[in-house]
């Protein structure tokens, strides 16, 4: 392969790795951390504190704070420890 062509492949290569690497801002970070461990909870949880809502139920960014009252108002102490750490 002329080396030209290699080189030119190689820099377009490395500049195409480098832009579609995404970098996220820490509140956006910390916000879908918060999702998932509500997410984990409900699903850890559900017999004890959710058993009339169903399963499958997706917790989104608007559920926090209704996961975190649940686990504190039916949950026993483990339940309601999560549902401290839920709420900050």
């Amino acid at each position: 392969m002329n080396p030209e062509l290699r080189q030119y492949l190689s820099e377009i290569g490395r500049r195409g790795g480098l832009k579609s690497r995404r970098t996220l801002a820490p509140e956006t970070a910390r916000a879908m951390s918060r999702v998932r461990d509500a997410r984990r909870a409900f699903r850890r949880f559900h017999t004890q504190c959710f058993g009339s809502y169903d399963p499958s139920y997706r917790v989104g960014m608007a559920d926090i704070e209704w996961v975190a009252d649940q686990l504190m108002a039916h949950g026993d102490r483990e339940a309601r420890l999560v549902g401290a750490r839920l709420r900050g």
